[in-house]
C-alpha cells in the first residue's frame, strides 16, 4: 500500500510523529511504500527521516522525491506563503500503481491504515472524511456564487485522502485541476483543497470518519472512534511555541515523539519564531477561550 507526504522544512516538526505513529499502529509495515515528496529539504533532514524509520523499525519501501513547488504552482494562492501541499497533484505522476493514501503532516495515526488496502472506491476519483458543506467552507460566496454549487453538497478536508489513481489517469484530474487553478487563481481560498472541492463538487467515496478527526487546539480530544486519525487542525500546533500548555493534544503527540527527531527539528530558529508570529492571532484566541471556559 502507498502512503504519500508533502513536506518541507517547517513541517518536519510534525511529519516525525505522523511517521512514527503510523508505524507503530501498522499491522505490517512490510505492505507499505511511503513517499515523500520534499520541497527544500536539505540531505542533512533527509538522513534524519532514514534514521527515523530504522529507529522506528520500518520493513518496507520509501522514496524521497526533490520538487519545487513555487517554480510548479507559484501562479497560484499559496497557503501563509507557501506552495508544498500542490504536490498532492503530482502523485499521480510518480506513482504507477492503483491508489496511494496522502497524508498530512499534522497528524497522529492511531489505526491501521492497511484497513484501506482494498478499498472500494465506486469510480470515484478520491476518498475522504465528508461532512462539511460548502456553505460552511471558507470561500463559500465563491463556490455558491460564482460557480454556482449547490451550498448542500458535501465538501471534504484534504489532510487524509485517498485516490484512485487510475481514475486520475483516465479522468486527467490533474491536468483538469491545473486548468480550474488558471481560471480561478485569484479566488481560490484553500489551495489544492479547493482545487479537489471544485472538481469533484460533492461526489466522493467515504472515508469512514475515524480517518480524519480534526483536533482544535483549545478543545478536548475528539470521540468519534476508539482508534483514530487525529488532525491538529488550525494553530497552534502542539509543537508550536507554548504548544505543551495551551494545545489539549500535546500529550497525545508527545507520546509517539522520537528523541533524536526532536533534538534535531524542535529548537529555536527565525523559521519558529517566525511562525510564531504569524499566528499570534490564533494564541490570542485561545487565551481567550481558555479564560472564558
Amino acid at each position: 500500500m502507498n502512503v504519500a507526504f508533502c513536506i518541507n522544512r517547517l513541517g518536519l516538526v510534525g511529519l516525525g510523529v505522523t511517521i512514527s505513529s503510523l508505524i507503530s499502529n501498522c499491522s505490517n509495515t512490510e505492505k507499505l511504500t511511503l513517499w515523500f515528496l520534499c520541497a527544500d529539504i536539505t540531505d542533512k533532514d533527509k538522513n534524519h527521516l532514514r534514521q527515523l524509520l530504522a529507529s522506528e523499525e520500518f520493513c518496507g519501501d520509501f522514496h524521497l522525491i526533490d520538487f519545487n513547488p513555487f517554480f510548479i504552482f507559484g501562479s497560484f494562492p499559496s497557503l501563509h506563503g507557501d506552495w508544498t501541499p500542490y504536490g498532492r497533484l503530482l502523485l499521480v505522476d510518480y506513482i504507477s500503481e492503483d491508489q496511494v493514501l496522502y497524508l498530512d503532516s499534522d497528524l497522529v495515526v492511531e489505526l491501521d491504515v492497511l484497513e484501506l488496502e482494498h478499498f472500494n472506491f465506486k469510480d470515484y476519483v478520491l476518498a475522504a472524511v465528508g461532512g462539511g458543506k460548502f456553505k460552511y467552507a471558507l470561500g463559500s460566496k465563491f463556490y455558491v456564487n460564482t460557480l454556482g454549487f449547490n451550498p448542500e453538497w458535501e465538501y471534504f478536508n484534504s489532510g487524509v485522502l485517498l485516490l484512485n489513481l487510475c481514475k486520475w489517469r483516465e479522468k486527467q484530474v490533474k491536468e483538469i485541476c491545473i486548468e480550474i487553478a488558471n481560471q480561478s487563481s485569484a479566488y481560490l481560498p484553500s489551495h489544492d483543497q479547493s482545487l479537489l472541492n471544485i472538481y469533484c463538487a460533492g461526489k466522493f467515496a467515504k472515508l469512514p470518519s475515524s480517518f480524519n478527526c480534526e483536533w482544535f487546539p483549545d478543545k478536548p480530544k475528539p470521540e468519534i472512534s476508539e482508534r483514530m486519525i487525529l488532525h491538529f487542525v488550525g494553530s497552534p500546533k502542539p509543537w508550536d511555541p507554548f504548544g505543551f500548555i495551551i494545545h489539549k493534544g500535546y500529550q497525545t503527540w508527545q507520546k509517539y515523539l522520537n528523541k533524536e527527531w526532536a533534538s534535531a527539528f524542535i529548537r529555536v530558529t527565525p523559521a519558529y519564531l517566525g511562525r510564531a508570529w504569524k499566528i499570534r492571532r490564533s494564541y490570542i484566541r485561545c487565551m481567550r477561550n481558555k479564560i472564558v471556559n
